[in-house]
């Protein structure tokens, strides 16, 4: 069947119709005419694949990745660098519109590093052929190197086999000093060689099921003038370089005389940054493990105007005592919790600093917080280069 690639969806997919019916595309742009084979085919929507293109878009480019076609790690790199970017703005821009009704422009700050930005990947192991899902399976696309991937992670993609993995899940780690932590979930009993792996790379923990096989399960992390003690299992923007350009934004929005609390705060990262500017920091999160992280890196960083409480962060923020007139959240993708939204209200701060990696919730968010604060800003952070994800960091004032 040949159609029209009509527009692009929020995840970069082209849209057609056929019969009365959406058809979703991967691999298509806009303006495009494509023959295409239906893989999914439901009473509401069809997905297809691409068998040929009869017409291409002068905007496509060829990737340099030779598993991109297969693999579902990236999305857009079927595009330059800047449509990539544009498409993220005109996401973002739409979003807020339709579920949160604010119209405003939205800019992407575009991430220093293009390639190898990743500080984790995650592996999977099936039948002893290493790689990512396949696009729309749970078949596995066979690699050695990742575009995205830290190139210590990618040198020690070179080495999988020395991990004598037959079916298992591997998260791999890189500090600053591209220093790894290897995480493995698996029914296995491997016979790993450490010894050989430790010749080529610098590891400096492999976690096997939750339990330290070898070395340390966590490391330290440099971010900016910044040093973060990161536990195997704990939250850390994979994007070094944007990661630091969020930090500044957040210094940016705090004033002197803030107390602020921070939400959601995992080993607290922003709070810390926070805190070189405000008066006094609150952090509170649920990850036990990141909350002792934090304290550490609290000490470390030389920061004694901050404190951290363990517990959920929409809960606990009726159990803080001081007047807060600045928060900072970052939520998991699910959002606010609705009792986390009436909290934050009751609490009233002057300022809100809202960083979400989910479009979709963040303007569910807006949508009730708008009722008491202004948008001042929102801004879009490429933290994930050539996939449809966009960080977003959005600055709201009490009425």
């Amino acid at each position: 069947m040949i159609l029209k690639i009509e527009r692009l969806d929020h995840h970069g997919r082209g849209i057609a119709h056929s019969d009365g019916k959406i058809v979703f595309v991967e691999n298509a742009l806009e303006g495009e005419s494509i023959r295409v084979e239906f893989t999914k085919v439901t009473s509401k929507y069809i997905e297809a694949r691409v068998v040929d293109y009869i017409e291409k878009s002068n905007k496509r480019t060829k990737s340099k990745c030779p598993i991109y076609e297969e693999c579902g790690g990236c999305h857009l790199r079927h595009m330059s660098y800047e449509d990539t970017l544009s498409f993220k703005r005109k996401k973002l821009r739409e979003i807020m519109n339709k579920y949160a009704g604010v119209d405003t422009e939205i800019d992407i700050i575009e991430s220093p590093e293009k390639r190898y930005y990743r500080n984790k990947i995650e592996l999977k192991v099936k039948d002893g052929i290493v790689g990512f899902y396949k696009k729309g399976t749970h078949d596995i696309v066979e690699m050695d190197r990742c575009f995205n991937a830290h190139e210590a992670i990618n040198a020690l993609l070179l080495n999988m086999n020395l991990f004598h993995l037959k079916n298992a899940e591997v998260t791999i780690k890189c500090n600053y000093n591209s220093e790894l932590l290897i995480i493995i979930s698996t029914d296995e009993k491997p016979d790993i060689e450490i010894e050989k792996l430790r010749e080529k790379h610098k590891i400096v923990g492999i976690i096997l099921n939750g339990k330290t096989l070898f070395g340390t399960d966590n490391f330290i992390e440099l971010m900016d003038t910044f040093f973060f003690k990161e536990s195997y299992n704990s939250f850390f923007q994979v994007n070094r370089s944007v990661n630091k350009i969020l930090f500044d934004i957040v210094k940016s929005s705090i004033d002197e005389n803030d107390t602020v609390l921070d939400l959601c705060c995992g080993v607290g990262t922003l709070g810390i940054v926070a805190s070189t500017k405000a008066k006094e920091v609150f952090g509170i999160e649920i990850v036990e493990n990141a909350i002792k992280d934090a304290l550490i890196n609290a000490r470390m960083n030389k920061r004694d105007n901050i404190k951290f409480v363990l517990g959920d962060a929409f809960t606990k923020i009726e159990h803080v005592k001081k007047k807060i007139n600045t928060i900072i959240i970052d939520p998991p993708r699910s959002g606010i919790s609705e009792k986390g939204i009436k909290n934050i209200l009751n609490v009233s701060p002057q300022k809100i600093i809202y960083i979400a990696c989910d479009p979709i919730t963040l303007a569910r968010d807006l949508k009730i917080l708008k009722s008491k604060y202004d948008i001042k800003s929102i801004m879009g952070l490429d933290m994930f280069p050539y996939t449809y994800h966009c960080e977003s960091i959005t600055v709201l004032e009490r009425k």
